[in-house]
């Protein structure tokens, strides 16, 4: 059981059953993340606004799902693991792939780039190098493509401390833990 409420759409008012009625909308269900964000409407609102901008972003799909891995690994997010670990399959990851992501990991030269600048902005807390942002831009990067690496970082890192205070029960068929 979450630690935070989860808001049911049958018992949501005003604002929180604007917000869950478009989700649910787009989806085709509510995901419990967004049900216990609903308990406060400005944090579900915020998160919906950020999350659809930086969907239309110039990353493309994959390596987003691939920057949610990293980064809810990193912060020890199982929802955001189990969830992404769905959505990139869905994507066309292979399991290897995404155990690869998790890990900050991949075949392709550009999006293990990507993937371990996101850790390095993590586990830096944002305070990069010259060197970490060389790195990334000899990948083939271009400004506007580290800001929204960025902005998925901060995304995933505002979701993953969401479910990991709130405890949120977990709607996704679950991630497995990396074999350490």
């Amino acid at each position: 059981m979450s630690r935070i409420h989860a808001i049911e759409p049958n018992e949501a008012t005003g604002r929180a059953s604007e917000l869950l009625a478009a989700v649910k909308a787009k989806l085709g269900l509510v995901p419990n993340l967004m049900k216990v964000m609903a308990a406060a409407p400005a944090v579900l609102e915020g998160y919906l606004g950020l999350s659809g901008a930086l969907a239309h972003g110039t990353l493309p799909p994959k390596l987003r799902e691939q920057l949610a891995l990293v980064v809810g690994e990193a912060n020890g997010c199982d929802y955001c693991l189990s969830a992404h670990s769905l959505f990139g399959k869905k994507l066309g990851l292979t399991e290897g792939q995404v155990l690869a992501a998790r890990e900050g990991h991949s075949d392709d030269a550009k999006t293990g780039a990507a993937l371990a600048f996101a850790r390095r902005v993590i586990d830096a807390r944002g305070q990069v190098t010259d060197a970490d942002v060389d790195a990334v831009r000899a990948a083939g990067f271009g400004d506007g493509e580290i800001a929204e690496i960025v902005g998925h970082v901060a995304l995933n890192t505002f979701t993953n401390y969401v479910n990991n205070v709130a405890e949120t029960e977990i709607d996704f068929p679950k991630a497995q833990p990396l074999s350490r």
